[in-house]
């Protein structure tokens, strides 16, 4: 049976499922998610699905993982203090958010409020074109002040770094984030050049 067993696993909030394809039928369970360590629940629940259905973990030939742990801290606010670094005079394209409306004729229409409050969404100093040249250099005195006075102080656990044009060229967002990492490395950094390089909003 060596790799014909398929197992999916679902991390919810309150329980993790377990569930397993086998060819003489499926195999489920149902257990505690481990908040702070949610593959720990995995292993302890597959462990368990494994002894029942009396396979092992080398039978197991394709895993399909999902989770609503993050949608869950989105939705909740309950996520790390997260602060956004942005190029100069784009912090408040978060709420301006393309002026994209669920109705475009609700004047009234009540948004939801940005995951990263105005006074975490930081500014910096420089510039890439959209054919990735360099406009204006980034001021990098400017950001280790930044990281001095409003990171440092704050207690800020994750950084997003979202400059203008950096999908052309991540330079910038590059050498920010090598910056963190010097002066506060338990900080958790996304780039978005890493995470979505696409252009526009």
């Amino acid at each position: 049976m060596h790799g014909n067993v398929r197992l999916g696993v679902d991390i919810g909030g309150t329980f993790t499922d377990l569930y397993l394809d086998t060819p003489d039928g499926p195999v489920s369970l149902k257990v505690l998610t481990t908040h702070q360590a949610p593959e720990d629940g995995v292993i302890a629940g597959l462990e368990e699905l494994l002894a029942r259905a009396r396979l092992e973990a080398g039978d197991v030939g394709l895993v399909i993982h999902g989770t609503t742990l993050a949608t869950n801290a989105l939705i909740e606010r309950k996520g790390a203090r997260t602060a956004l670094l942005t190029t100069e005079g784009y912090r408040d394209t978060l709420e301006i958010a393309s002026e994209s409306r669920f109705d475009v004729y609700d004047v009234d229409l009540d948004l939801p409020r940005p995951l990263v409050p105005r006074s975490l969404r930081l500014e910096v100093a420089e510039r890439m074109a959209a054919d990735g040249s360099v406009l204006r250099p980034l001021d990098e005195p400017g950001v280790e002040r930044l990281i001095e006075e409003q990171l440092r102080p704050r207690a800020i656990e994750a950084v997003a770094v979202g400059l203008v044009h950096a999908y052309a060229n991540p330079a910038h967002e590059q050498r920010i984030a090598a910056m963190l990492r010097s002066a506060l490395p338990d900080l958790a950094i996304s780039l978005s050049s890493e995470v979505s390089p696409e252009m526009r909003e």
